[in-house]
C-alpha cells in the first residue's frame, strides 16, 4: 500500500537535482529515486528534455528535487538533521556528506549541492536537555567547541582543547572507550 505525504519537501538545485537525489539515495537505507520527469520545453533553467524533478524519499521521507537554474542557492537557514545511532553512523554521514563540501560547525556541514546537514548523535538533545544545568551547560561548551560531533579526541586545535578543559570534560568522554550511551558522565 503507497501512502502520500501531505508535506513535501522540496529542493531547488541548479541543474544537479538527478545527481543529487542518486547520491542522497545511495547514502540513506530505505531510500529510493520514484520518478524523473523531464521538461516539454526550454526554461530559464534549461532545455527540453532535460530532468526538471526528481521525486524520491531518503529514509522512508518524501522529498523533490527541481533543476530550476541559478540564482537560488541553499542557506544555512534550511538544514536536513540526521539521528545517528552511534559514532560509526556519524563518520559515516560525516565523510559523504562532507567529500567535496563544507564543514561548517557543531556537526553541521554543508554537501557539495550546498545543502546543509546536522549529523547528530542521538544523545546529544538528551545530553543537552540534562537537568543538572552544569552538565548541560558543559555538553553545550563542548558541542560548539566541535566542528564534526564525535566521541573521540577534541580536534587539535588549541581553541577545541581549551574549550575542552573549560567545559571541565573528562578525556575518557572523548575517546573511543567511553560509553556512547552518556559520553559526558563525570
Amino acid at each position: 500500500m503507497t501512502t502520500t505525504q501531505k508535506i513535501t519537501t522540496f529542493l531547488w538545485f541548479d541543474s544537479q537535482a538527478e545527481e543529487a537525489a542518486e547520491f542522497y539515495t545511495g547514502l540513506f537505507p530505505d531510500s529510493q529515486i520514484q520518478e524523473t520527469t523531464r521538461t516539454t520545453m526550454d526554461y530559464p533553467g534549461g532545455k527540453e528534455g532535460d530532468v526538471i524533478t526528481v521525486a524520491f524519499t531518503l529514509s522512508g521521507r518524501s522529498f523533490i528535487a527541481m533543476n530550476g537554474g541559478p540564482g537560488h542557492p541553499f542557506t544555512d537557514a534550511i538544514s536536513l538533521s540526521i539521528d545517528c545511532a552511534d559514532q560509526a553512523e556519524v563518520d559515516r554521514y560525516w565523510d559523504a556528506l562532507s567529500d567535496g563540501g563544507e564543514p561548517i560547525m557543531c556537526g553541521w556541514v554543508k554537501d557539495r549541492f550546498g545543502l546543509c546537514w546536522q549529523v547528530t548523535p542521538r544523545i546529544l538533545p538528551q545530553l543537552l536537555a540534562d537537568p543538572d544545568p552544569a552538565k548541560a551547560k558543559r555538553v553545550m561548551e563542548a558541542m560548539t567547541a566541535m566542528i564534526k560531533a564525535r566521541r573521540g579526541r577534541a580536534e587539535s586545535s588549541g581553541k577545541r582543547r581549551r574549550a575542552m578543559r573549560q567545559a571541565n570534560l573528562p578525556s575518557a568522554a572523548w575517546d573511543n572507550r567511553a560509553h556512547l550511551d552518556d559520553p559526558f558522565k563525570r
